[in-house]
């Protein structure tokens, strides 16, 4: 029995052959399929991993906490971010303070106090904005009027007019 009479007799059909050009079509069409697939999935992984906050983001009416990669954390506004920086105005910095013993305390005991400072006092006289590589920076918060850090800005700007 030849194969086609094979086929018949098991009831299945044969296909036909197909021609090299065709074997060729099929090939670059899977091949494009594959390329479109694999452009959407980077697609998808660059918009999840890589997504920057922009400009947009920011509430401008409000403060915000800047963590650097040094460990600093400033305090200030955001008025703007673009590829390369962020912009700050308005800025506090914690500043860390060793506090005296007191009388009869043992000496060995030393405390520290956090207290918010203005930038700008310092002794280089810095302009009250700072540009930041944004490669320096971990992440930013958008701070809440009620919390502290914000009373103690809304408390010096009120001594300070």
């Amino acid at each position: 029995m030849d194969t086609a009479q094979a086929s018949h007799a098991s009831g299945r059909p044969t296909a036909p052959k197909s021609s090299p050009a065709d074997t060729m079509t099929k090939r670059v069409l899977m091949y494009l399929l594959i390329i479109v697939a694999l452009l959407g999935i980077a697609t998808l992984v660059l918009k999840v991993f890589l997504v920057h906050p922009t400009s947009q983001d920011i509430k401008t009416n409000e403060y915000q906490a800047l963590f650097l990669t040094n460990g600093q954390v400033y305090f200030g506004k955001l008025t703007r971010t673009d590829n390369n920086y962020v912009e700050l105005t308005d800025i506090f910095y914690l500043q860390t303070q060793a506090a005296q013993p007191a009388a009869g305390a043992n000496s060995a005991s030393t405390q520290q106090s956090l207290s918010l400072a203005k930038l700008g006092n310092e002794l280089h006289g810095p302009e009250d904005a700072m540009f930041v590589a944004k490669d320096q920076v971990l992440f930013w918060e958008n701070l809440k009027d009620s919390g502290k850090v914000v009373q103690a800005i809304k408390a010096y700007q009120a001594s300070n007019k």
